[in-house]
């Protein structure tokens, strides 16, 4: 019944999966097919995009373009009818019949202006459904192959545990089953007295894997989701760079360029950043570090930036050494994170960024102090909240989440408070004898 269950999902996973690769590569498609009609006016496609038409997804696809007049202007002259309740969207997928054939579909709408015609091109880019038919079978099969292998193996072992005489594991088994993909809870029924101990690193066991598990996956899904943009954007411009048609307008699109490409590092830094502070190492495994020192490299490192804003950074401590037990990386990045958040939110009226270092019951207290705009109370769960973004701007939306992530980690914790004017923001470090140093 669980491997029956288990097939289900499989095979209804591989066909959302399949689906939304099919979808998104018409998509690309259609990008490729927009970008080659506005640079050419219509008259011929590039290289690569006309591999998409023969490759995408392994077979063929078609394209219709007509111009705001309702004239054509290339592909095949008669594309997929759309259902007439479909809204006017930028882009919209749609299933139609082509030729007595299902098909999947997308119309793409984008203002261009070719050869003196200006207004809202359609592109339309379809292709016949049996290819991702095929591609869901394929999945299906090699899914099912590898159950069945896995549950046959699982099987064998322990009918042949029971057969010899560990009949005391039958109702432990009976829990085992119940656990899939799906469900990793650990096993809190009765068990016999002897097998205790292996329950009990089993269920610890469970729970790894299932954390690490919905870590991973969050940590895919924002990465695929924040980094795919920006990497078409670089894409795009580095096309736009090959495609300059004057020295000037190559320098032009190199300086776009770069600055793209700078975005979508700090981004991919970020987001690794972030995804390090969910798994920290254990805490004894950490190195013992100054807090002073620490807050004294940065403040310099950070110096420059501030002197470009006009804006005052300033250290407060006593100068005494301060040690905690964290990774120093992560540590600098997120502080690094919360003063650069303090110039890019503190608006015009920011003059002035403290860091401060304190100490109090057995805490190290570092605290980032600016005379901002600063953010109001009902806005802070936004604030720490992943891509959470209080304001539009061109951050990640990662700066406060990855301070809050790092200091829980190190068994700490991340307060903000409101000031008139600006924001405070505070990260509680449990601090570290002296002796363990010399330990």
């Amino acid at each position: 019944m669980i491997s029956a269950g288990v097939a289900i999902w499989a095979a209804r996973d591989a066909q959302i999966r399949a689906a939304d690769r099919f979808d998104r590569s018409l998509l690309v498609t259609a990008l490729s097919i927009s970008r080659d009609t506005a640079i050419s006016g219509g008259d011929a496609l590039s290289r690569e995009t006309r591999d998409l038409l023969q490759n995408t997804s392994g077979g063929q696809v078609f394209y219709h373009v007509y111009a705001p007049d309702g004239v054509f202007v290339t592909g095949y002259a008669t594309p997929p009818v759309p259902p007439t309740d479909l809204e006017d969207d930028a882009y919209i997928y749609f299933d139609a019949q082509y030729f007595g054939r299902p098909v999947r579909a997308v119309r793409f709408l984008e203002s261009l202006e070719i050869d003196g015609l200006s207004g809202q091109f359609t592109f339309t880019v379809w292709q016949d459904l049996s290819l991702r038919d095929g591609f869901v079978r394929s999945l299906s099969q090699r899914t099912y192959a590898v159950m069945a292998t896995l549950v046959a193996a699982v099987a064998f072992f322990v009918w042949f545990g029971v057969r010899v005489g560990l009949r005391p594991l039958l109702d432990l088994e009976r829990a085992i089953e119940r656990r899939s993909a799906q469900d990793l809870t650990t096993i809190k029924r009765a068990i016999p007295e002897e097998v205790k101990g292996v329950v009990g690193r089993l269920n610890e066991l469970l729970s790894e894997m299932s954390a690490t598990i919905q870590a991973k996956d969050r940590f895919i899904s924002d990465a695929a989701h924040q980094l795919r943009n920006p990497i078409a954007g670089v894409l795009a411009l580095s096309e736009a760079v090959v495609n300059s048609k004057s020295e000037a307008d190559f320098k032009t699109r190199s300086a776009d360029l770069v600055e793209a490409a700078a975005h979508a590092a700090k981004l991919s830094e970020d987001l690794l950043a972030f995804e390090r502070a969910r798994s920290a190492p254990p805490f004894e495994n950490l190195a013992i570090v100054d807090l002073a020192s620490t807050l004294e490299s940065i403040v310099k490192r950070l110096q420059r930036d501030a002197m470009i804003r006009n804006v005052r950074l300033e250290l407060e401590t006593d100068g005494d050494p301060v040690l905690v037990r964290v990774d120093a990386l992560l540590l600098e990045q997120a502080i690094e994170n919360l003063v650069t958040n303090a110039f890019f939110h503190g608006g015009e009226q920011l003059t002035e960024v403290r860091l401060q270092l304190m100490t109090e019951s057995q805490h190290a207290i570092i605290s980032v102090i600016d005379n901002g705009k600063g953010m109001e109370t009902t806005d802070f769960e936004t604030a720490l909240s992943r891509f959470g973004q209080v304001a539009p701007g061109t951050g990640s939306g990662l700066g406060l989440p990855i301070a809050n992530a790092v200091a829980e980690a190190h068994g700490g914790r991340l307060v903000l408070s409101e000031l008139d004017p600006g924001l405070l923001v505070r990260i509680f470090l449990p601090m570290t004898r002296s002796s363990e140093q010399d330990a």
